[in-house]
């Protein structure tokens, strides 16, 4: 009977200890379903060898804690208390100003999701390893393909735990015995092997806008490698950029397979994105079989904004999560670098517009901002349901009780405090970008569009960025603007990157505009040094390197006890 040590640990390991000698975690059956007998299909192998994908899926594209622990905190994104709502024991309040503690929720699921993925990769690669692909009818290399996609996988999880706590501890096998924390190196060196090892025999896209399933493609092996060298200063204190610039370049030039930019962004994210030729890895989406991104939608989109689209079914909202606001309450521009990304977009650039859907699976814009009243169906408005009921609501770059303005407290608009602690519903402009939807009329594409991971125009700015630091600034400031002339009418950009504007703010600025919500601003930051040393709106550097990584919950080292605490925790 297989001994699932790493599993096991994992589910119940909050409960008791497997080092104990009086927790038994052996299951008992009471019917009985072997490889020998479960593995006679095709299908039967494909179903054990996407198990772990459904939980990556699940992780990258639907979990709220890898989000919010990439984003809030960050100068990007707040999940402001408005009123009555959102305080949650001031955890979105702690976030923001970095007030990290070992009994978050989202430190605990973050660590026990990535390693959750890791464990659901080794269990389903052991059980591949032993199953007879010939007899089944397999083509040639099917197996190998299968078993190096696990490895990338694994790599992947284990890639995101290097990046958010440091060291983790390193499993090859399920049959393992619980173990302690690897170092920092350890885990880099463990990364960095399985993607060499996996990276030669993983399929290679040939085909340029083939439907991307979520398989795993040597382009997305190799771009995983460089995210990995491209971030090892903060990692192991080594910079890397040389190796990491190499392997983008290979990418740009289609040594891992077909890819290209999409001169139209909206295919990027829209709802047939499955074939958009600048994706490298996605996870699958379709509506009413394979949802994704509902927390993106429901997070950020005010109460009612279901009615802005016609009454959108099944689209619940909880008015939470919105960017960091440009503007304090009497208009007047934040000074400091970093924040306020709405502002960061030119105003001519074709994003910066309130989401639009104009029908067939085509829209317009990616902010919810100013009157919710939709301009193609007038009647179509979101109205307030707190300060505001009843009335159109304007969403708002500010954050203020503007509603309580000539009142004893608040007698005029400078009298207004803004601060995490004093939204309304009305408070900061929300994005649509990685979760367009439809109207009411073609409700059935709803969640249609697929969630890109890792897409061609990352693999650009990490090699405009290595250039940068290379001292080749007009070739940095020539990648990013092949980038983001697609922005512009005709590709007339008014403000593009040049060799005397490209400095640490500005490409930290491109950096936020190309991927704004998707879960990665934390580690740009950290990269740069600014997560703990820049201020941006009420939020203040700590100037405390040890809240780069985040703390371990204090469950996951009452159930093993061989993990230690990060420093300054």
């Amino acid at each position: 009977m297989k001994k699932n040590k790493i599993i096991n640990y994992i589910c119940s390991g909050i409960a008791c200890l497997l080092t104990a000698t009086s927790c038994d975690v052996e299951p008992t059956f009471y019917s009985q379903v072997v490889p020998e007998t479960f593995y006679t299909s095709q299908d039967a192998v494909w179903e054990r060898f996407n198990r772990p994908f459904t939980h990556w899926r699940w992780y990258v594209g639907h979990n709220e804690p890898r989000w919010m622990l990439q984003e809030l905190g960050t100068d990007e994104f707040c999940l402001p208390t408005r009123g009555s709502d959102w305080y949650n024991g001031a955890m979105y309040q702690k976030f923001h100003h970095h007030d990290y503690t070992e009994d978050m929720a989202f430190v605990e699921t973050g660590w026990t999701n990535f390693a959750m993925g890791v464990a659901l990769s080794w269990d389903a690669l052991e059980d591949l390893e032993n199953i007879d692909f010939d007899a089944l009818g397999f083509e040639e290399g099917t197996k190998e393909s299968m078993l190096n996609q696990q490895k990338a996988l694994v790599a992947s999880f284990y890639l995101d735990g290097l990046d958010l706590f440091g060291g983790v501890p390193l499993y090859e096998t399920t049959q393992s015995d619980v173990k302690g924390r690897s170092t920092d190196q350890e885990t880099f060196d463990f990364v960095e092997n399985l993607l060499n090892e996996a990276i030669p025999n993983l399929p290679v896209k040939e085909e340029l806008g083939a439907m991307e399933n979520g398989s795993l493609h040597r382009a997305t092996g190799a771009a995983l490698l460089a995210r990995l060298y491209f971030n090892a200063k903060p990692y192991i204190g080594k910079e890397m950029y040389t190796e990491a610039a190499a392997i983008c370049q290979d990418i740009i030039d289609g040594k891992y397979g077909k890819y290209a930019l999409d001169t139209d962004w909206t295919n990027i994210f829209g709802f047939d994105n499955e074939t958009c030729p600048e994706i490298i890895w996605s996870v699958p989406s379709e509506n009413a079989k394979l949802e994704t991104d509902g927390m993106y939608w429901s997070y950020m989109v005010p109460y009612n904004y279901k009615n802005y689209l016609g009454g959108l079914e099944g689209s619940g909202s909880n008015n939470g999560i919105g960017l960091i606001p440009s503007l304090d309450p009497t208009g007047k521009k934040y000074p400091y670098k970093l924040g306020g990304a709405y502002s960061k977009f030119n105003d001519k650039d074709i994003r910066k517009q309130p989401y639009v859907y104009e029908g067939s699976g085509k829209y317009r814009g990616m902010f919810i901002v100013g009157e919710l009243i939709n301009p193609l169906n007038p009647e179509w408005v979101c109205t307030g349901s707190r300060e505001y009921n009843g009335q159109p609501l304007v969403v708002r770059d500010q954050v203020a009780y503007f509603a309580k303005v000539g009142s004893a407290d608040y007698p005029t608009l400078e009298s207004l405090p803004s601060t995490i602690a004093t939204a309304e519903e009305s408070s900061c402009v929300r994005v649509t970008k990685r979760s367009p939807r439809p109207n009411q009329d073609e409700k059935t594409r709803k969640f249609d569009p697929d969630v890109p991971i890792i897409r061609l125009a990352e693999i650009y700015y990490m090699l405009a960025e290595c250039k940068m630091r290379s001292g080749d600034k007009e070739g940095a400031a020539r990648l990013i603007n092949t980038v983001r002339q697609r922005y512009f009418e005709n590709g007339n950009d008014p403000d593009p990157v040049t060799v005397a504007n490209l400095d640490k703010y500005r490409m930290l600025d491109e950096w936020l505009q190309e991927f704004l919500g998707e879960g990665r601003r934390r580690t740009d930051l950290v990269r740069w040094d600014a997560y703990v040393t820049e201020n941006w709106w009420d939020h203040q550097a700590t100037n405390n390197t040890n809240l780069n990584r985040f703390p371990i919950h204090y469950s996951l080292i009452g159930a093993n006890n061989l993990l230690e605490q990060n420093p300054g925790y």
